[in-house]
């Protein structure tokens, strides 16, 4: 059977069943926002770099192998917060939401884009202000409530061609007005950026501030120069930890 044989005549005379919906996104270009990570991958050096080694036969120490056993599996032994991750409330608050607590319906919310690189070839560490969204607002509009508002550098580009320089401070982030003006004022969901951190304030103000009213955030993501500023959806999933506070989390845009 068909999906449109399981939707109701009125919902698809509507256009509203989800074979309509996914029909519409089929067709869509994806964007991956998240960057592949391995042992080499640029990380706070409070965690140090992943380990990932053949998992063995713990009654033997033998690494399993296709040859041998006819499949293969890696252990990996890494921080939670490492790669293109999702920071939860628990990461920075003993009271706030774990891992698993977040709603699946956090999972895909409308995208907005804002482009800090123009700023920047003036400014190399220029952190977005309020200002600059109120800037942004009278060319694209209001951020709409519910958004997942991503700040966009290019520090991506690094990643792998430089990492050293990926790892710089400072480097162009979100002041803290802003952040708090996009949950206070436009009522966004959460937010992320190319950085490995929020701010470069030692204090951490913003990402404190965000992650212990209930907020969550990722952190490292790529390829946000292929995304426009509105109209995109995004998509962000982690596995689920009991107590989690964060994992290498897979994000990806949906174009309009």
């Amino acid at each position: 059977m068909s999906f449109t044989g399981c939707a109701s005549s009125k919902s698809s005379t509507n256009g509203d069943s989800l074979a309509h919906a996914w029909r519409i996104l089929s067709n869509k270009k994806f964007v991956d926002l998240t960057h592949s990570f391995g042992t080499n991958t640029p990380v706070w050096p409070g965690f140090g770099p992943a380990s990932i080694f053949p998992a063995a036969d713990p009654k033997t120490s033998t690494p399993y192998t296709i040859e041998k056993d006819g499949f293969r599996a890696w252990q990996y032994t890494m921080v939670g917060e490492y790669g293109t991750h999702i920071d939860a409330p628990a990461h920075f608050d003993a009271n706030g939401r774990t891992l698993e607590e977040i709603p699946v319906t956090q999972m895909i919310l409308p995208l907005v884009v804002f482009d800090l690189t123009p700023k920047l070839h003036d400014d190399p560490n220029h952190a977005l202000t309020v200002a600059d969204i109120l800037e942004w607002e009278k060319i694209h509009g209001r951020v709409p409530a519910g958004a997942f508002a991503a700040l966009r550098t290019d520090m991506h580009q690094d990643w792998e061609a430089n990492p050293e320089r990926f790892k710089r401070e400072p480097f162009p982030a979100w002041t803290f007005e802003a952040i708090q003006f996009l949950y206070e004022q436009r009522d966004v969901t959460a937010t992320g950026h190319e950085a490995m951190d929020t701010d470069t304030s030692l204090d951490m103000k913003s990402e404190t501030w965000l992650l212990r009213h209930g907020h969550w955030q990722i952190e490292m993501l790529a390829n946000l120069d292929q995304v426009p500023a509105t109209g995109a959806l995004i998509v962000a999933a982690w596995p689920k930890p009991k107590g989690g506070v964060g994992f290498p989390a897979r994000a990806f845009a949906i174009l309009p």
